[in-house]
């Protein structure tokens, strides 16, 4: 604490208070889509974004999925710290969910063995082998689905690719990624959470590109960026950028980079839409080095499922139990309105 104070770093929170949410009408369709797929569907694979494994969870993908077979892929793994996987493999398999770590060129072997071998094992029922591949926004999903195909098949790109989240607008045919036995994909359009209560959560995804900028608020995202590198002693945010040092006020670090890059218009006032561009541009390009943005110390998984609601659903037997106790609990109450007891 004190190297932080000496550097005049005192932030020890971040509060927002607006909303952000993003659920276009192409991603209500989408989801409609994948719900009457579903049936044909053998296998989920969920991409994930490594920067983010918690925040990067989507409800609406916990209810599609059911008892479907499912494999979590943490797609980014090369902008991660190395040293989280072990921690999310164990927490996700305590919720019966098998992950893997990808950056999409390596490692993708073992996602087509968890399919083929599944497929192998009872020919007769999957004599054709169906993957639908879902994720939130800009996670990754067509790149996977592309060094898939490259692996399985050696076959070029299949699924279109691009920075910005929304490329992929509704559920594609099925891309062949092996032969023998025959297995393929179905591409999908990013999906988010109809509603993020957590405005953190929110700013994280938007981070990583899950959310339009325009309609996150690059101001946010870049006080939040700063905020975030500072606390897990990222200073060497400073050297990539060019500025002189380390600060908690992104004001400052806006005056600072600006005059670096260039950004300036016309009189020397600063452009501070592309300075905040680029700054969280270098964030996306890894240039700050590894970071997870979730915390993942211990009781943080544990708190983040139980506020998310992401728990084991309750059993048919537990549900009607609690909607028993939930009617005598409601006819308590009117008794006692009532003055009868």
């Amino acid at each position: 604490m004190a190297v932080r104070a000496s550097l005049n770093l005192t932030r020890t929170s971040f509060t927002h208070e607006a909303t952000i949410n993003w659920f276009p009408g192409h991603m209500a369709k989408g989801l409609k889509q994948m719900r009457d797929q579903m049936r044909t569907i053998d296998l989920i694979i969920e991409t994930r974004d490594a920067r983010i494994p918690l925040s990067s969870i989507n409800m609406e993908f916990e209810r599609l999925v059911g008892s479907k077979d499912r494999l979590v892929v943490y797609n980014k793994a090369d902008l991660a710290p190395i040293e989280i996987q072990r921690t999310v493999q164990e927490e996700m398999a305590k919720r019966q969910q098998r992950a893997i770590f990808t950056d999409t060129n390596k490692s993708v072997s073992q996602i087509l063995d968890v399919a083929v071998d599944i497929a192998r094992r009872d020919p007769v029922k999957y004599p054709q082998f169906s993957i639908m591949v879902v994720g939130m926004p800009n996670v990754g999903k067509s790149s996977l689905i592309n060094a898939l195909r490259r692996t399985g098949v050696n076959r070029g790109k299949a699924a279109s690719t691009g920075a910005k989240p929304g490329v992929t607008r509704a559920v594609s045919s099925k891309i062949k990624v092996f032969d023998k036995p025959p297995v393929y994909l179905l591409d999908t359009p990013g999906v988010m959470m109809p509603h993020i209560p957590d405005t953190m959560t929110a700013i994280k995804v938007a981070l990583t590109g899950g959310i339009k900028d325009n309609i996150a608020d690059e101001s946010v995202l870049a006080d939040y960026l700063l905020f975030r590198l500072n606390r897990l002693d990222h200073i060497n945010y400073c050297q990539t950028l060019g500025i002189e040092r380390p600060t908690d006020d992104i004001n400052e670090l806006v005056d600072m980079l600006a005059r670096k890059i260039g950004a300036l218009r016309h009189g020397g006032e600063i452009d501070t839409d592309k300075t905040l561009q680029f700054f969280l541009k270098a964030f996306r390009q890894g240039r700050f080095g590894r970071i997870c943005l979730d915390d993942l110390d211990e009781g943080a998984v544990d708190e983040f499922f139980k506020s998310s609601l992401l728990e084991p659903p309750m059993s048919k037997n537990q549900g009607q139990k609690a909607k028993r106790a939930a009617q005598r609990l409601r006819s308590l109450e009117r008794a006692k309105a009532k003055g009868l007891i």
